[in-house]
Order: structure tokens, then C-alpha cells, then sequence
């Protein structure tokens, strides 16, 4: 198992509110319940649904989508030593103990898909 990243937010996701909310950004159900963006023709796992979005990310690609997918949500995206990954100024950044770092340009990101690293 991978590092995970989680949509947080406020107040608890209901799966028809996630179902509802993730096809007009693009973003498409799978089996298992798996949360799939689309490059190339080709679907891709960016997240699953556990009662709450997880993603383990291979990528920057599959992180961008989940930074997309919880602004979608109206949530954050935190990883499990509590860093935020957030887009800013169409800049994908993560930040953590007081520091933050830019991942790359959003637009940049997603058009070269989801190559892992």
C-alpha cells in the first residue's frame, strides 16, 4: 500500500452527493467504487470511495486530479503526515510544517497524464 492522500472536509460526504458532484467536473464512478479521470482515451484510478475519498497517488497527474477532485468537493486535500496539497494560482503546492513547495503548473501536469514517477 502507497502513500494515501484523503479529501477532507467539514462536514461528512454522503456517496450520492459524490456521485452527483464528480460527473460535471469529468470525473466518472468505476467498479469498487473507484473515482476515474479520463487521458488519452483512457480511464485512470485517481481515488476510491472508503465512506471518504482516498487516493494513492503515482503520479503528479494523479495528484493534481485529487487536488481537482477535492476543490470539486468543496474539501481539502491532506496526506498522512497532515500536509495540504492545494492549487494555487494554477500552481499545484503542498504544505506542511510551515513550509511549502510547488509541484508544477496544474495545466502542465495534467496534459502530460499520469506516467508515474
Amino acid at each position: 500500500m502507497g502513500y494515501e492522500l484523503r479529501v477532507v472536509r467539514e462536514s461528512p460526504l454522503a456517496f450520492a452527493e459524490l456521485a452527483r458532484a464528480i460527473a460535471p467536473a469529468g470525473f466518472e464512478l468505476g467498479a469498487a467504487e473507484e473515482i476515474l479521470a479520463k487521458h488519452g482515451g483512457d480511464a485512470h484510478t485517481v481515488g476510491r470511495w472508503r465512506g471518504e475519498i482516498v487516493g494513492e497517488p503515482g503520479s503528479d497527474w494523479h495528484v493534481a486530479q485529487l487536488v481537482r477532485l477535492s476543490s470539486v468537493l468543496g474539501g481539502r486535500l491532506v496526506g498522512e503526515d497532515g500536509e495540504v496539497y492545494a492549487l494555487t494560482d494554477g500552481v499545484v503546492e503542498v504544505v506542511g510544517n510551515g513550509n511549502a513547495a510547488e509541484i508544477g503548473k496544474f495545466d502542465e501536469i495534467v496534459a502530460a497524464g499520469p506516467d508515474s514517477w
